[in-house]
């Protein structure tokens, strides 16, 4: 009884062009192999058509960058294809430690003084204050055990569901992503606790009390209670 050869690479149309599953078992040569046959067999006879978007799906192979152009080119020789996106559950080393500044929480203990400037890629803890004409920005959420005086911007890379919390609460200025508060809209009422600062629905930024953060940002952190 014959058995039938193992398919390496599935075609799917979508209406956003052509998806391709190639399988991430197979070795490369045998993958690209069946990838120019398949192409070929489904090649369009229209060279005037509108272009095709190929949308592929690698699973856990990692592509080279001479890998990938090799099949970046291979799919632009066939008549209206274009490759639009590549999918890989598989990231780089370079990729995951870039990733991992940009989550990670950076505990800092200082007093950032006027004219300095402390900037982290993920989540800032600073044990101390922020003096006035002094500056703290995060990529994402900053949290001040200590005066805020000076300016502190969260978000920074545009994550408009970054917060920024402080012990005191008396900012030269706020800004989370590309919005910046209004001076007198948190200067004007004293509080002898914790406060925090976050993007409200109407795209302005609000100044309350610390224990809102536990309604308004359900996934601040990754612990979860357990009874």
């Amino acid at each position: 009884m014959n058995r039938q050869k193992q398919q390496y690479v599935t075609i799917k149309g979508t209406k956003d062009g052509l998806t391709l599953h190639l399988d991430d078992t197979c070795s490369y040569h045998d993958l690209v192999m069946e990838l120019e046959e398949k192409l070929s067999v489904n090649q369009t006879n229209e060279p005037d058509g509108p272009l095709v978007a190929v949308h592929l799906k690698v699973g856990n192979r990692y592509l080279t960058p001479e890998q990938e152009e090799e099949i970046r080119t291979l799919i632009r020789t066939k008549k209206n294809l274009v490759v639009e996106s590549i999918d890989s559950n598989v990231i780089t080393k370079e990729e995951a430690l870039g990733w991992k500044r940009k989550t990670e929480i950076v505990s800092v203990s200082k007093i950032v003084r006027s004219g300095q400037i402390l900037h982290v890629k993920g989540d800032l803890l600073l044990i101390g204050d922020v003096n006035p004409g002094g500056t703290v920005i995060a990529g994402g959420n900053i949290f001040i055990l200590g005066a805020l005086r000076g300016i502190a911007h969260a978000g920074y890379y545009g994550n408009k569901e970054a917060v920024i919390a402080a012990s005191v609460m008396k900012p030269m200025q706020l800004r989370i992503s590309d919005i910046m508060s209004r001076s007198p809209d948190y200067k004007s009422e004293e509080r002898n606790e914790m406060e925090c600062a976050y993007i409200d629905d109407n795209n302005q930024i609000v100044v309350d009390r610390l224990q809102l953060l536990t309604h308004l940002r359900p996934h601040l952190t990754r612990l979860e209670r357990r009874l």
